[in-house]
């Protein structure tokens, strides 16, 4: 434990007075060597770890909201009173521990075991799970942790395990985490709960009348219920020398990045999309020159609008990089790239990130509905009985912003192959979290609740000079969105309110 860690407050096995938390509020103090968050509700105290198991986020200064409490980094939200994990992006539980109260204080001294739930025997038969990344992972966790007891297959093109997708193009592509970080579980989880991993597998039909999904191969896997998770691709250039360009999505991709990276001085990067950015910065980090070639006015202003869009490239250029923008790449040669205006700049490595296709083939060839995504229901299924879509491919009804919608970001798909995996399993519950990403720049890290695809204000508050602002999104006096700027909290208690105003138009039926 370190010396920071060491003075986070009292001894908890020894008790604190009552007086020291009131009601509604919270004390950090430490069992041994566990930092421990104490909350109270009335009458009853709840003890967890301060730490989030997704990456140590100090759960103290995030939000807690009836019995749950939410990492301030990135929204994952946990149960006070079993450390259970009830919102992504965490998948394991924090410790958890009893209190008592004698004499006018309270004392925290036991661990509880972790929570466990009895074997279900309903629910299908088997599921089969399509997509080995975040929505398909999350899936497959739910449904044991839920006390599913049937099969559970997941079929996965890639050949690695699930595992941290969002690292890929920040820490792990700088070189700053070891690979050992990246896998989202051991393998012995898998083998534990008797999860099947089909890697390296691609499925090319679904026979919907019999219930299967046929193979690369012919072979056929049959099951009671299926998820399609199958994710997107990276869209490829179709220029002169595209063979040369490289492209994350993967692990592997990844991989082949650094290790192409080792041996070049300058790189391109094409597109100034979030993947394009940190890609870029992560190279930077690797003492790569950088450049970014893009067609836009400025980055990302599609999604955040020109005044942070701008602040962003500033960020950059701060570090380093280097911007062409209203340009494009036509040519790719051996050591160089070729843009529209003529100019010829030097490259070692060519990476693009120019955007994502949603994969929809598979559910194209059951008949499900398609719309600019696979069309789903509240309760995540497809037009298609018996056949649900999470993730990047599933297109859905929001209750947040009253359209329909679809959108690309790791916490999404998680959230959504949870409610998803329950939903198989009969439980009926409509998806109705906020979307939420974030996106890292360096040192600096932007979170975004909601989804605006356009607006018509966007009102900033704060400094982004100063790294202290907050920009809400509105379209006909309506917020749909806020983007915060080192306004953890804040961003928390938007996202939770929100999901307030959801569930107060679900029981006023949209009034």
């Amino acid at each position: 434990m370190s010396d920071a860690e060491e003075s986070l407050g009292p001894d908890l096995a020894r008790g604190v007075p009552l007086a020291d938390i009131p009601d509604g509020g919270s004390l950090v103090g430490h069992v041994g060597e566990e930092n421990v968050l104490v909350v109270r509700r009335g009458g009853e105290f709840f003890a967890v770890s301060n730490r989030c198991s997704h990456y140590g986020g100090p759960l103290n200064e995030g939000l807690v909201v009836g019995e749950t409490v939410r990492c301030p980094w990135h929204h994952a939200c946990f149960s006070l009173r079993t450390g259970e994990p009830l919102g992504a992006p965490a998948f394991q539980a924090i410790a958890s521990w009893l209190t008592v109260v004698e004499d006018d204080s309270v004392f925290v001294r036991v661990a509880r075991e972790p929570a466990s739930r009895p074997r279900r025997h309903d629910g299908p038969e088997s599921v089969v799970i399509v997509g080995g990344g975040a929505a398909g992972h999350m899936a497959a966790e739910t449904l044991r942790r839920e006390g599913y007891g049937g099969r559970v297959v997941v079929v996965s093109a890639d050949a690695s395990a699930p595992y941290d997708r969002p690292n890929l193009s920040k820490d792990y592509l700088a070189g700053n985490a070891p690979e050992e970080w990246i896998p989202l579980r051991d393998e012995s989880f898998y083998r534990d709960n008797e999860i099947e991993l089909r890697l390296a597998s691609r499925a090319t039909t679904i026979d919907a009348a019999r219930k299967q999904l046929v193979l690369e191969g012919g072979a056929a896997l049959p099951y009671g219920s299926l998820l399609l998770a199958t994710g997107a691709e990276p869209v490829r250039l179709d220029i002169p020398g595209a063979e040369r360009v490289a492209y994350l999505r993967t692990l592997a991709d990844s991989r082949a990045i650094v290790a192409r990276a080792a041996t070049a001085s300058r790189a391109v990067v094409i597109g100034s999309s979030f993947i394009g950015l940190e890609v870029a910065a992560s190279l930077r980090a690797r003492g790569l020159d950088v450049t970014v070639v893009s067609p836009d006015d400025v980055p990302l202003a599609r999604t955040f609008g020109p005044e942070v869009g701008g602040f962003i490239r500033a960020l950059h250029e701060e570090h380093g990089v280097r911007f062409e923008l209203r340009e494009k790449v036509v040519e790719v040669r051996p050591a160089s790239v070729v843009l529209s205006s003529g100019a010829e700049l030097p490259a070692d490595l060519v990476v693009a990130g120019i955007g994502v296709s949603p994969s929809l083939a598979l559910a194209e060839s059951c008949g499900a509905r398609i719309d600019r995504g696979v069309a789903v229901d509240r309760y995540l299924e497809t037009s298609v009985p018996g056949i649900f879509a999470a993730g990047d491919i599933a297109r859905w009804p929001d209750p947040h912003s009253g359209e329909n919608i679809r959108v690309e970001h790791w916490v999404v798909a998680q959230r959504q192959a949870r409610v998803a995996a329950r939903n198989m399993l009969g439980l009926r519950e409509p998806f109705a979290a906020v979307p939420f990403f974030w996106s890292a720049h360096y040192d600096v890290v932007l979170a975004y609740v909601g989804h605006a695809s356009s607006w018509d204000r966007a009102d900033l508050t704060g400094d982004l000079a100063s790294r202290d602002a907050r920009v809400d999104y509105s379209r006909g006096g309506k917020l749909l969105a806020v983007a915060t700027l080192f306004r953890d909290r804040e961003s928390l208690e938007i996202e939770a309110e929100m999901e307030r105003r959801a569930r107060q138009l679900e029981q006023t039926g949209g009034r």
